[in-house]
C-alpha cells in the first residue's frame, strides 16, 4: 500500500486548503492556558478522536508502552521527537488530556494541519524573536503551575527524518527548571523504513512510541540546564535507536 506525499508530509495536509487568518494564535500565551480546562481541552479531545482514526486510512499500527508514567502529579514538560506530520497521529495515541503543545508560528499557515492545531490549543513562538520566544516561554511556566497543565515541546525544533537526533535546543529545559517540574521524555521509533519524503512515497508501516520515566528537576537552577538537556538527549537517542533495531548504534553513542 503506498500513498502519494507531499512536500509538508502526506497528501493529508494537500487535500484541504483552507488558511487560518494572520492573527489566529497571536493570543497571549496566559490566554490560551487559562482555557485548557475548558474550549481548548474540548476541541483537543475532539481532535484526538478523530485523528486517531486516520491511522486505519493510512495503514499505520502503534505499538505504546509506559503510559504511566504521565500520570505524575501536577504540571510537567512532555519532550518528543519529531519526524514528520505523522507525528501527529502518533501524538493522539498518547496525548494526556491536560496537555497542550508549543510549537513555531509558522504551523499556523499550514492549511488544515494549522486548523487542527490551533484548536488544540497550541502555543506558538516566534523562533524568530529570541526576545519573543523567551517572554512566552516565562510565562507557559508561571500559567502552567497555576492552571495544572502539562506542556508538550519539540526539542529538536524543526522537523527530522533522518533516523537519528538533531542537537536539543535548550527552552524546555530551562522551562522545566524555571517552573521546577519533571521532564517526561517520549521517543517515537524511526519513520525511515516506511516514509521518505525525498521519494515522495510512503507505505504502511508500525510505529513504536514510548513513554520514559520522568526525570526530577526539584533543586536544579539554570546551571543545571546544559546537563539536564544532555542527559534527556542520550536517554532518548539510546531508545530511538533500540525501538528503531539498532541497539548497536546507540552503544557506539554513549
Amino acid at each position: 500500500m503506498h500513498h502519494k506525499a507531499n512536500e509538508t508530509g502526506l497528501s493529508l495536509s494537500q487535500s484541504c486548503s483552507c488558511l487560518l487568518p494572520p492573527t489566529l494564535g497571536m493570543a497571549d500565551p496566559v490566554t490560551f492556558l487559562s482555557c485548557c480546562s475548558l474550549t481548548t481541552l474540548f476541541f483537543c479531545r475532539i481532535i484526538k478522536t478523530v485523528v486517531k482514526t486516520f491511522k486505519y486510512f493510512f495503514g499505520l499500527r502503534f505499538e505504546v508502552k509506559g503510559l504511566e508514567n504521565f500520570k505524575v502529579e501536577g504540571p510537567a514538560i512532555i519532550v518528543s521527537n519529531h519526524q514528520s506530520i505523522l507525528d501527529m497521529m502518533g501524538l493522539m495515541e498518547v496525548l494526556p488530556d491536560d496537555c497542550v503543545q508549543v510549537g513555531k508560528k509558522e504551523l499556523m499557515y499550514t492549511g488544515s494541519v494549522g486548523l487542527i492545531i490551533y484548536l488544540g490549543g497550541v502555543i506558538f513562538i516566534n523562533r524568530k524573536s529570541t526576545t519573543s520566544a523567551k517572554m512566552v516561554m516565562a510565562e507557559v511556566a508561571k500559567t502552567m503551575t497555576t492552571e495544572n497543565v502539562k506542556v508538550w515541546v519539540y526539542p529538536e525544533g524543526t522537523r527530522n527524518c533522518t533516523g537519528d537526533l538533531l542537537p536539543f535546543k535548550k527552552g524546555a529545559f530551562h522551562l522545566a527548571v524555571q517552573a521546577q517540574v519533571p521532564v517526561i521524555p517520549v521517543v517515537y521509533s524511526s519513520f525511515t523504513t516506511f516514509y521518505n519524503p525525498k521519494k515522495n512515497l510512503f507505505t504502511s508501516g508500525k510505529i513504536k512510541v514510548e513513554v520514559l520515566p520522568p526525570i526530577e528537576t526539584k533543586g536544579l537552577t539554570s546551571d543545571d540546564v546544559s546537563d539536564l538537556t544532555d542527559r534527556c538527549f542520550h536517554t532518548m537517542r539510546e531508545t530511538l535507536f533500540r525501538l528503531s533495531g539498532r541497539p548497536s548504534e546507540a552503544k557506539d553513542s554513549s
